[in-house]
């Protein structure tokens, strides 16, 4: 997914974590052998800093985050703890993934690509699918849109649309003439998509096919790369498959899988390597900010035997931190106080499977202290206003 959230933030790691095996990985480079042993826990106050950075103003405070059980877009103030909630948006049904380009934010939901004007903070127009979900549920196994990143311009916006026979496909969408313009087959269920930072290709991350698809966004070509860790045992019943990713400078994409492996594939070529992970927890939400990466891990399913924890992982030397989280979360979002310039990860509540709340934890990255925001509803993915 396209994430809005552009911040300044450089995080010094101070220890190093014991690497863990990652059994039956497959890679075209050497792959670390490990052991999924303990996880390194914070020192508060000395683990990370940040940093100068110039404050946001109050305007660029606000985040966005999709209300997956209801029809709302949630717009919400992390500075104010006793009221965070600012106002609902009604943008349609089971709404999944949020972008932002500009004044306007894009949301899939089950019902239709939504294109909200967040100066007015209201829907101005629902796209709708050319593969339309026939009827309308909520949770993770509905038919709709998931995935969703839009070009620099606001112009074009991408879809990653669950139909209702379980195959899912990318719809390309004319903003401007509100419909689809092109459509192309691609894996079960991408939860995110991404876009490369010229904006000349798209990348499903699709959960159920163990595998990305890169897509020319003029063309809509695509072919498919495996990226399978652990191998592919056990199909749509395995836990080892990916969930969300993000894009480094060199263009690399970034997939974690169950705090065990972190695969980095290069699209240009395919080529996938393996680098060891020590949360040891099943992971979904992903964010990179700089060098810094922040994965959510939702606890022991599949070979991953330990707890909720939020990786906060140094890309350079591959050093991680790992702080333990009492609640369940689906997405992370980097985000900074435009009081205090302090920088903070931002937790999302509405975890797509049993376990979610109505929520958000905010994580300092410096002392890695937590609080609680209560935002009604189950806010799934989170995006920060520009």
């Amino acid at each position: 997914m396209l994430r809005s959230a552009v911040v300044v933030l450089c995080l010094l790691f101070l220890t190093a974590c014991t690497a863990a095996p990652i059994p039956g990985a497959t890679s075209s480079a050497p792959q670390p052998a490990a052991t999924a042993s303990g996880v390194a826990v914070p020192t508060p106050g000395k683990a990370l800093s940040a940093k100068p950075t110039t404050p946001p103003s109050p305007r660029e405070s606000l985040v966005l985050a999709t209300d997956a059980a209801g029809a709302d877009l949630l717009v919400i103030n992390p500075a104010d703890p006793g009221s965070p909630l600012e106002q609902r948006i009604p943008v349609g049904q089971a709404p999944w993934d949020v972008a932002v380009s500009g004044t306007r934010a894009f949301v899939s939901t089950a019902e239709g690509m939504a294109v909200v004007d967040l100066e007015e903070r209201r829907r101005t127009s629902l796209i709708p699918y050319a593969n339309p979900a026939g009827s309308i549920s909520h949770g993770e196994y509905r038919p709709g849109g998931t995935g969703i990143a839009v070009s620099a311009d606001g112009s074009t916006v991408f879809v990653a649309v669950l139909r209702a026979d379980g195959t899912s496909v990318l719809e390309k969408m004319d903003v401007q003439d509100g419909r689809t313009v092109g459509t192309v087959e691609v894996g079960l269920r991408p939860f995110d998509i991404l876009l490369s930072a010229d904006g000349s290709e798209i990348y499903t991350i699709d959960h159920d096919s163990f595998s990305i698809h890169v897509i020319n966004t003029e063309t809509l070509a695509a072919r498919r790369i495996e990226v399978a860790p652990f191998g592919t045992q056990g199909g749509l019943a395995s836990w080892e498959k990916p969930h969300y990713g993000a894009i480094d400078d060199a263009g690399n994409l970034l997939l974690p899988y169950q705090g065990l492996a972190l695969a980095v594939v290069d699209p240009a070529s395919g080529a996938v390597s393996v680098e060891e992970m020590t949360a040891n927890s099943h992971q979904h939400g992903t964010a990179l900010v700089d060098d810094t990466l922040l994965v959510v891990g939702t606890g022991a399913f599949g070979n991953a035997t330990g707890s909720p924890n939020l990786t906060v992982r140094d890309t350079a030397s591959g050093d991680e931190r790992i702080l333990p989280l009492d609640r369940l979360h689906e997405t992370v979002v980097p985000w900074v106080d435009p009081g205090t310039g302090k920088a903070y990860a931002l937790l999302s509540g509405g975890y797509t499977r049993d376990g979610s709340w109505p929520g958000i934890t905010v994580v300092d990255l410096e002392t890695f202290e937590q609080r609680e925001l209560a935002v009604p509803g189950r806010p799934q993915s989170l995006a920060v206003m520009p």
